[in-house]
């Protein structure tokens, strides 16, 4: 996947840096995989303003995503990869050979035609899901599981991965996208290679109203608000609002909020880097 910069024809495309979507091969979705979303504009049941800055937007369909690729020892062959509005990888549509369709995260270098397996009989090829007990030592993987059978949850969003470091016993020692390294267990699954898209991240939007269509409507500076609506509002002429917290009173900019007796800290080897 390239970016693309495209001439100043207009103001909002002077600085726009997007993707080419060379890799994207299809702009119709499955429809057997598709279910409705209904946008909440950040209000509650009772009609309530409970999430600030969300509303509007284009309107989209949600893909199933097969995250547990419980489907073991059934060969499957990529059809297309395609753009997927819910997330920031690229997805890709797999039909299994007894005729099944699903979509999955498509990893970095996965083709169409591309044939694909999960389970104990899958080799550690890109694309393959596996149990860490059986991937080699060193893999690049991502979607991983937390618990057996759970789904994958961790590594999922654009370019990120993780590595398969070593066994000890029945866990395996992982470091994370984040660079914390931690124990699961083997019987866990994983999906070998990196998530597609890692240029995601250098994106320039190149104007308000693309971020309007993602649903983000302008977001206020706690610094310019009035100290009723924020700690850091307030103060005679440009205050700086002094130190940065939350509209609750939170610390930000490295204060911890995870509870220091969680129990799965007993799994984290080595925290993450700040």
């Amino acid at each position: 996947m390239a970016l693309k910069k495209l001439r100043p024809l207009t103001p909002g495309q002077r600085f726009k840096l997007v993707s080419d979507n060379a890799d994207i091969t299809t702009n119709t979705p499955e429809k057997s995989l598709l279910v409705p979303v209904k946008k909440s504009g950040g209000r509650d049941n009772t009609g309530k303003m409970t999430m600030r800055y969300i509303g509007g937007g284009h309107k989209q369909q949600y893909r199933i995503i097969d995250f547990k690729r419980d489907k073991a020892g059934i060969p499957a062959t990529v059809k297309t990869i395609e753009y997927d509005p819910n997330r920031t990888a690229r997805i890709a549509l797999v039909v299994y050979a007894d005729g099944e369709k699903r979509y999955i995260v498509a990893p970095t270098g996965l083709k169409v035609g591309a044939k694909i397996m999960s389970g104990r009989e899958a080799t550690p090829e890109i694309g393959n899901a596996m149990y860490l007990s059986d991937i080699p030592l060193g893999t690049t993987i991502h979607n991983i599981e937390l618990r057996p059978g759970q789904g994958a949850i961790m590594a999922r969003s654009a370019g990120s991965s993780a590595q398969l470091s070593a066994r000890d016993g029945k866990y395996a020692v992982v470091k994370m996208p984040s660079g914390e390294t931690r124990m699961i267990l083997v019987t866990c699954m994983a999906t070998i290679g990196s998530v597609s898209n890692a240029d995601h991240n250098l994106e320039i939007s190149g104007k308000a109203g693309r971020t309007r269509w993602q649903g983000r409507r302008p977001r206020t500076r706690p610094v310019a608000m009035n100290p009723v609506d924020h700690p850091m509002g307030g103060g005679e002429g440009r205050a700086s609002g002094g130190h940065p917290r939350s509209r609750k009173g939170l610390p930000s900019k490295g204060y911890k909020t995870r509870y220091p007796k969680k129990a799965s800290n007993k799994y984290i080897i080595e925290r993450r880097k700040k």
